[in-house]
């Protein structure tokens, strides 16, 4: 295990040095070979700018008035001498000049400051036959083409430098051999008499160091052995290189080597370091190795904040152990859970709090697991468990009960003890699905149900449920526009005395008519909208209409429910006021309805609240009274105005005595403190005479009157007879 995990690793270090080794190499030898083609590019521009000049000055010379005449008059050998040999050596640095017959005849020479005769050209021949060749041909082409006739002067002159040719060779030294024709041999003859005039001039020391300078080339010099890729070659008249022009190149790719080569010297001194302690280290090294490999997978496959698996590593789990039920039969379940009121604690305590809250939630969980159980946080308050070896729906059920009174605990935030709740949805595998997909999304179906049904519980998937789920998608993407659309109404339920014959306030409702489906029951669009951030725009409405409508009716109370969500916006306090000022209501006449939930979460925050809006005159009533966790502490402290009893005991009242004494104690604890009590889902005249009985002061139920519009409260004031006094009848 130790060797193949440590030598492939070293393997892979070693080629990736060498690959950049042999990379920064590469480059600056690319760098050298663009530098050296550069020069090489240069010096061969300037060496052909010398072999011009050498042509240049030896037209110009033969050319010259004083040279046709000599010519032209050839007994006057020392004439020809003067303004030809001599001219070359003394003005153009020739050391050695002939005119030649077509028959290689030399008419006058010159070498190293003596005449040149047959003899001597003989010994020269080799160096300058080549050029004195090519001119040679040209002027037998140029014979072809027109007629011999006599030339001017400036034909002559450009003859010259048409038909001359001028090449550098290596005889014993660099030369610069020159050839072109020369001018006519008698007077009245062509210039293609036949006459040719050649010349060398050798590039000693002086001229190298001269065509160095020209070419940006240091320490330019010959030598007869040289590498051939880094020298100019130099051929002799055969076209065999015998020499090698070279100079100090310029190397920009050995600078960036020498930056950098200390660099990677440290780097081969650390290869081979490793490579000799490797044996003695090796299992501390496989160790490290090991361990940064699995740094880096948990890093990929896990939540930072939590240090729980992500949902990459959760889906991956998933499939292999679904792949291991196909093989074992051995039954799994995927439990999507969600922390209830986790926005709550990001708004009141600040991100810092949600993180910490995150942290413990996750220790929490991990606690209730066993060690072949799978759980990962998706993000935000989002998390999910892979249950393996489930026997039957029992197991499940009992990690949720495990994992609800885990996080039931009081968390301590910022000093402050918070509450939380989770709702878990429960897909089991085979009985609900077998692909992983399919399972994770029956899961998420399951939650929701879980919190729709009131949160912090658990949730099997059951078939039907998919119908649940698209009314929610429905609810998410038409409940803004239906706020917008005005297809959201408010309706009214009155709030009768105890004898039922007076109308003491009404509480406001919300209803939505879908235009396609129809009726959608509150219990569906509020908990989304909480959800989605709509339960502000939407209790906003809500009040506002409450307020509209509410203006007109005199002397009753008119409630508002406020939802959780809604109540602990920082926002909240200042809103009721501005609405409240806006629609010119009584302040005193605007009741809100609270859950106890409310209070349990932040009782600080709620206290603040409630008493900045009871300063503006607003009253407070307490909603569902008994079904939570509501103590004299908290209706002591809270200072409601009314208590509300559920209608959850009236539906038990008549079957079991206990229902019957819990709503006689809550009327009387309400009277105790001074609080107005009244009962809600009154349906029948037994209820309303024991409600009354007990000394309950408001009614609210369908006996009296089901949620009607506005106008049907108008109505309804409208027949009292003596404020708000009706009879039964109506």
């Amino acid at each position: 295990m130790t060797a193949r995990i440590v030598w492939p690793v070293a393997a892979v270090l070693v080629s990736l040095l060498v690959l950049a080794v042999g990379g920064i190499i590469l480059a600056s030898q690319r760098a050298n070979e663009i530098a050296n083609d550069r020069q090489r590019s240069m010096l061969a521009a300037v060496l052909d700018d010398e072999k011009a000049k050498a042509l240049r000055d030896l037209a110009v010379t033969i050319s010259s008035s004083d040279a046709i005449a000599a010519l032209q008059h050839p007994m006057s050998a020392e004439r020809a001498q003067r303004f030809i040999g001599a001219a070359l050596e003394t003005a153009y640095g020739f050391d050695q000049s002939f005119v030649l017959t077509p028959e290689n005849v030399v008419v006058t020479g010159r070498v190293a400051g003596e005449t040149g005769d047959q003899r001597r050209f003989a010994a020269v021949r080799p160096a300058l036959n080549g050029v004195i060749q090519v001119v040679r041909d040209r002027l037998a082409r140029m014979a072809l083409r027109r007629d011999p006739t006599a030339l001017t002067q400036d034909e002559t002159d450009a003859a010259v430098l048409r038909t001359g040719e001028a090449r550098l060779i290596f005889d014993g030294a660099i030369l610069r051999v020159a050839a072109a024709v020369a001018a006519p041999a008698r007077e009245g003859d062509s210039a293609f008499g036949g006459l040719i005039a050649a010349a060398s001039v050798p590039l000693g020391p002086a001229a190298l160091e001269r065509i160095g300078r020209a070419s940006g080339h240091a320490n330019l010099r010959l030598e007869t052995v040289a590498a051939q890729e880094q020298g100019f070659p130099v051929v002799d008249e055969q076209g065999a290189v015998r020499a090698y022009l070279v100079w100090r190149k310029d190397r920009p790719g050995d600078i960036v080597l020498e930056r950098v080569l200390p660099a990677i010297v440290a780097a081969l001194l650390a290869i081979g370091l490793f490579s000799v302690f490797m044996f003695n280290h090796v299992r501390k090294v496989t160790t490290e190795l090991v361990a940064r490999e699995a740094e880096a997978t948990h890093l990929a496959n896990h939540d930072r904040l939590s240090g729980l698996p992500n949902r990459a590593f959760f889906t991956d789990r998933l499939d292999s152990e679904l792949a291991r039920f196909a093989t074992t039969g051995e039954g799994l379940a995927v439990l999507f859970l969600d922390l209830d009121k986790f926005k709550d604690i990001n708004d009141i305590h600040g991100h810092s709090a949600g993180d910490t809250l995150i942290r413990i939630v996750a220790r929490r969980l991990t606690g209730v697991l066993r060690g072949a159980d799978t759980l990962a946080r998706f993000g935000g308050d989002e998390f999910a468990i892979i249950q393996t070896g489930v026997r039957s729906a029992h197991d499940c059920a009992s990690l949720a009960h495990r994992v609800l009174d885990a996080i039931r605990e009081p968390i301590e935030l910022n000093g402050v003890l918070a509450h939380v709740g989770i709702s878990i949805g429960i897909a089991l595998a085979p009985d609900n699905a077998n692909e992983r997909d399919v399972l994770m999304r029956l899961a998420d179906v399951a939650l929701y149900r879980a919190k729709r049904e009131g949160r912090n519980r658990y949730s099997f998937f059951e078939v039907g449920m998919d119908e649940t789920l698209r009314m929610r998608k429905i609810v998410e993407e038409d409940l803004r526009h239906a706020l917008q659309r005005d297809e959201v109404k408010v309706v009214y339920q009155p709030q009768f005395s105890a004898d039922g014959r007076k109308i003491l306030g009404v509480e406001a409702l919300v209803r939505w008519t879908h235009p396609v489906h129809g009726a959608i029951s509150p219990a569906d669009f509020i908990p989304v909208a909480e959800q989605r951030g709509l339960i502000g725009p939407l209790g906003e409405y809500v009040l506002r209409r409450a307020c509209q409508d509410g203006r007109r009716w005199k002397n009753i109370t008119v409630a508002v429910n406020v939802s959780p969500v809604q109540f602990r916006q920082k926002d909240f306090v200042s809103t009721v006021a501005r609405i409240v000022q806006e629609e010119e209501m009584d302040p005193a006449r605007v009741e809100l309805e609270l859950t106890e939930g409310v209070l349990v979460d932040d009782a600080d925050a709620a206290e603040n609240a409630m008493m900045e809006l009871r300063a503006l005159g607003l009253r407070f009533a307490l909603d569902d009274f008994g079904t939570g966790y509501s103590s004299l502490i908290y209706l002591r402290r809270f200072a409601f105005d009314k208590i509300k009893i559920d209608r959850s005991f009236l539906e038990s009242m008549e079957t079991t005595g206990e229902s019957a004494i819990l709503v006689h104690s809550c009327v009387h604890l309400g009277r105790a403190l001074g609080l107005t009590v009244t009962a809600e889902g009154v349906e029948t005249a037994e209820q309303q005479r024991f409600l009354q009985a007990v000394g309950c002061h408001q009614l609210q139920g369908f006996l009296f009157c089901k949620p009607v519009s506005p106008e049907k409260i108008d109505e309804l004031l409208g027949l009292v007879a003596d404020e708000g006094t009706i009879s039964r009848s109506a």
